[in-house]
């Protein structure tokens, strides 16, 4: 396998699951925030932008910190 290819396979793993955990984030924590910020949260799609900026960052931090210095 190629290594372009490994890291494609790896991001889309990665992936797969950040928005897995982001699905069950946000039916999980969303019905908490909208009892805090009823009128901002009603918006889903501010929410859902936050989870996937937030899962996105972790994904590439962890990324960048398990791979090798070149």
């Amino acid at each position: 396998m190629s290594g372009r290819l490994k890291v494609l396979s790896v991001f889309t793993f990665l992936g797969f699951f950040g928005g897995v955990l982001a699905y069950f984030t946000y039916k999980k924590v969303f019905p908490v925030l909208i009892q805090i910020f009823p009128e901002l949260l009603q918006a889903e799609w501010f929410l859902t932008g936050i989870a996937g900026a937030v899962m996105t960052l972790v994904l590439v931090t962890i990324w960048a910190s398990i791979s090798p210095p070149r």
